[in-house]
C-alpha cells in the first residue's frame, strides 16, 4: 500500500471531536526525527479509510462482517502525536511493542485501549499490568503466574491472550501449537487472568499468500482449544500491514498494524527526555 500525503498536521496536535486527546509539553523524540509523525506518516485519514476498504472487501469474501475485524494500531517508535492521530481518527486500540515506551506515551495520551504486542519480559510484568489494557503475548506458564500475581496486586482482571509459534520458527516467541491447549489451561486456572483467545505473527514472507497455512493453523487451534477446555475464544490476533487481508479472510478479530497507517518505522524507540 503505497504512502498518501498528510493534508493537516493539525489533525495531529489538535486532535478533534469525541476523542480529543491533549498532548502534554516536556516530550521529545530522541533520534535523527522530531518530535512528530514523520512526513512518511502523511494522511492518516486516507491511510485508514484504504485500510478499512482492503478489510470490509477480505471479510466479505470470506463471508463475515467486517465490523468484527479491530485495528490495532501500532505505534512503536513514533511519537505520542501518532497515538493522538489514531485516536482523532476514530481508531479506538493502540498496540505497542515495549512496556518502558508505552508507559512513557500513554501518561501523555491515556485514552484508547493499549495493547501489548511485543514479548514481555517477566521484569516489566507489573508495569505492564499497570499499562496495557490486554497483553497478546502470554507464551508460558512462568509469565502467565507472574501476570496473575501482579494483576491480583492491582485490583484487576487482565485480558490476555496466548501466543502460538505456529511456524514453529526459531526467532519467534510463542508456545508450540501442542502445548497450547495446557497453556490454555493454566492461564483459565489462574483469577486474574482473562484468556481472550490466541495470537501468532506471521513468517516474513514476500507473498501474502505464503502466511495463509500460518493464519488458518492458529484459527483451527484457536477452535479446538475452545471445544477441549469449553470456553469461549473469541479472539484471533494476526495479520499486519503486509498481510493484513490473508488474516482477516483466515478469521482475525485483531490486526496489528503500524506501516499500513503511519508508514515506515523510524529508527529509534521514543523516549521522553526531562
Amino acid at each position: 500500500m503505497g504512502p498518501v500525503a498528510l493534508r493537516t498536521p493539525r489533525a495531529i496536535v489538535r486532535p478533534r471531536g469525541p476523542r480529543r486527546a491533549q498532548m502534554p509539553s516536556g516530550h521529545r523524540w530522541r533520534g535523527a526525527e522530531p518530535a512528530r509523525v514523520s512526513r512518511d506518516a502523511t494522511d492518516l485519514d486516507g491511510r485508514l479509510a484504504e485500510v478499512h476498504a482492503t478489510i470490509a472487501t477480505a471479510a466479505r469474501r470470506s463471508g463475515r462482517d467486517p465490523r468484527d475485524v479491530r485495528i490495532v494500531a501500532v505505534t512503536k517508535t513514533f511519537p505520542p502525536e501518532a497515538v493522538a492521530a489514531a485516536l482523532a481518527a476514530g481508531l479506538a486500540d493502540v498496540g505497542e511493542n515495549y512496556v518502558q515506551e508505552a508507559a512513557a506515551k500513554r501518561a501523555r495520551v491515556p485514552a484508547g485501549t493499549w495493547h501489548l504486542i511485543g514479548g514481555l519480559q517477566r521484569n516489566k510484568v507489573r508495569v505492564a499490568v499497570r499499562t496495557f489494557d490486554r497483553l497478546h503475548t502470554v507464551d508460558g506458564a512462568a509469565l502467565a503466574a507472574a501476570v496473575d500475581a501482579a494483576a491480583r496486586d492491582a485490583g484487576r482482571r487482565m485480558p490476555v491472550l496466548v501466543q502460538v509459534n505456529v511456524a514453529d520458527e526459531a526467532t519467534k516467541r510463542g508456545t508450540a501449537p501442542e502445548a497450547a491447549i495446557e497453556l490454555c489451561e493454566t492461564v483459565l486456572r489462574l483469577p486474574g487472568l482473562a484468556l481472550d483467545g490466541l495470537m501468532a505473527i506471521g513468517p516474513a514472507v514476500d507473498d501474502p499468500e505464503a502466511a495463509r497455512p500460518g493464519f488458518r493453523a492458529l484459527r483451527v487451534l484457536r477452535d479446538d482449544v475452545a471445544r477441549r477446555v469449553g470456553v469461549e475464544l473469541p479472539h484471533l490476533s494476526m495479520g499486519m500491514s503486509d498481510d493484513f487481508a490473508v488474516a482477516v479472510e483466515e478469521g482475525a478479530t485483531l490486526v496489528r498494524l503500524g506501516r499500513a497507517l503511519f508508514g515506515a518505522r523510524r529508527s529509534g524507540a521514543w523516549r521522553e527526555e526531562g
